[in-house]
């Protein structure tokens, strides 16, 4: 377990950037635009060898509490309450504002402890600024570039105590070494992404509102989820009810057309780029407006990275002839993914929380068939039966020989045969492999990819 680290600060002072410096990836978005951090974010950080959790924050305004920056004020009030320690960033160019007062008042009334950092100290024009940081109470301020690195080992004195005192108090708690599911909540714009989210938690941890397109960043959250219904196969194998999940929210995506704004292009990037580490996709539909070319393009996109997909159907509560409506998505969904058969689709309500057992159930299945591995002697057997069934075709009279089949990986799972003149082996006999290792070996719903090879071995035939 790691200790929890907030930066906190009016817009624009360069939180964003220092989160980016600690966790050693770009993974907040940075824009000179104020406010683009909207949502808590999460990263790993490692400082010259001290591990911790460090928590990019938005923007500290004083705004109604109703407003979107309201909003988001109770967010970075949330980070503060569940942090060990504070790291309050300044603009040292700037000097101090009242806002900046504001929030040292704020955070004096706190109890959590906070570290002052002067940011963009680089230079004289930054002087006036470190000089008129003593003022707000916290001590000797840290000169810190996080543009350039400068003041690393300064942040890292100061912050070491905090860190080794929580590694201290929690040295005798007991660690968890199940893997939690990766999951990834994707879609449209107000598909309820966000809103799905706080009802898994309970909590309102998402900013949402009917604003379009209030998620920007791809934001991180660990969870626990409890099965109610562990079948007893699962028992058998171990199972807990209590399932680990770090669940994911991203940012609408749009048909690529009409994303024109920097920052949208940037958080659509950062949603793609969340795809690619998550292990099972949910794709969130809207069931006011159905299955539209936009969600096969994001299921597609899921698929290609090898993903699992599970597609959810939200707002069913609000729903017009339901049963019409879950049949007529199926039928679009097995015409418009073709590549990946009996993908699950579950009806969901982000309001009343209806279907998000059903849903969680469906992704952990879809990890267990995405993760495993048949044997060799299994596999070859299958695969004598099905050539046997329905040989290769013969192009221009000479035989497509193919001779075996191993499994070469999974997370997805990925298979290799081996064979002459495969090259000529046409694209319907391929899917219809593929098919057979769904069904009959229990790869349904998940991608499967198939390679298929001329072998240089001793077995290889020169006709």
């Amino acid at each position: 377990m790691l200790p929890n680290i907030a930066i906190i600060g009016r817009p624009n002072v360069g939180k964003s950037t220092l989160f980016n410096r600690l966790v050693g990836k770009k993974l907040a978005l940075v824009d000179d635009t104020p406010g683009v951090t909207r949502d808590r974010r999460k990263g790993a950080a490692n400082l010259l060898g001290l591990e911790f959790n460090i928590i990019d924050t938005a923007g500290y305004e004083d705004e109604d509490p109703k407003s979107l920056p309201g909003r988001m004020r109770k967010q970075t009030e949330l980070a503060v309450a569940g942090a060990e320690l504070a790291i309050f960033v300044i603009d040292g160019r700037a000097g101090l504002t009242p806002l900046d007062e504001e929030i040292a008042r704020w955070l004096r009334s706190a109890k959590t402890p906070v570290v002052l950092l002067v940011n963009k100290a680089e230079g004289k024009a930054a002087e006036a600024g470190i000089l008129e940081s003593y003022s707000l109470g916290f001590g000797d301020p840290i000169p810190f570039s996080a543009e350039h690195g400068d003041g690393i080992a300064d942040l890292f004195q100061a912050i070491q105590p905090y860190v080794e005192n929580f590694r201290a108090a929690a040295a005798e708690e007991p660690t968890d070494e199940s893997a939690p599911l990766k999951l990834a909540i994707v879609g449209r714009p107000n598909a309820g992404k966000s809103t799905l989210i706080n009802k898994m938690l309970d909590e309102d941890r998402m900013i949402t509102g009917p604003e379009a397109g209030i998620t920007r960043d791809s934001i991180t959250v660990d969870w626990v989820w409890h099965d109610d219904a562990l079948t007893e196969e699962e028992k058998l194998d171990g199972i807990e009810p209590d399932r680990q999940v770090r669940l994911i929210d991203t940012a609408g995506m749009r048909k690529k057309a009409k994303v024109n704004d920097k920052l949208e292009k940037l958080a659509v990037a950062d949603a793609r780029h969340a795809v690619d580490f998550a292990e099972v996709v949910v794709l969130l539909l809207d069931a006011t407006k159905g299955l539209e070319a936009q969600d096969l393009r994001i299921a597609d996109h899921a698929i290609q990275e090898g993903r699992c997909l599970v597609i959810g159907i939200n707002k069913w509560d609000v729903a017009e002839g339901p049963s019409k409506l879950f049949n007529g998505i199926r039928a679009a969904l097995d015409d418009g993914l073709a590549q990946v058969r009996d993908v699950p689709l579950i009806a969901v309500s982000a309001f009343t929380g209806k279907g998000i057992d059903q849903l969680m159930k469906a992704a952990f299945k879809a990890r267990r068939i995405w993760s495993q591995r048949v044997s060799t002697g299994k596999l070859n057997r299958w695969f004598e039966d099905a050539i046997s069934e329905n040989p290769p075709p013969a192009p221009g009279g000479k035989r497509i020989k193919l001779r075996y089949i191993t499994q070469a990986k999974t997370r997805p799972p990925s298979f290799v045969i081996f064979g002459t003149r495969v090259d000529d082996l046409p694209e319907s006999y391929r899917r219809y492999l593929v098919n057979g290792i769904r069904r009959e070996l229990g790869f349904g719903g998940v991608p499967v990819r198939l390679i298929i090879r001329a072998p240089k071995n001793p077995y290889h035939e020169k006709d």
